[in-house]
């Protein structure tokens, strides 16, 4: 999680109008990668709570 906050903070950081196009591209699909790999950790750790909770 710590990564994303850095990547987050990078990009806030940055005025993108001073970068290049490609740059800007690549950083943001950098953020959605890292972003998806924290929804599937969630949903992981979501689904293993849920299922131990459950009586079957």
């Amino acid at each position: 999680m710590s990564d994303l906050a850095s990547a987050i903070d990078s990009l806030a950081a940055e005025d993108p109008s001073e970068l290049p196009v490609g740059l800007v591209a690549e950083q943001l699909i950098d953020l959605h990668w890292q972003m998806a790999r924290l929804q599937a950790q969630i949903a992981r750790r979501t689904y293993l709570r849920v299922s131990s909770e459950s009586p079957n």
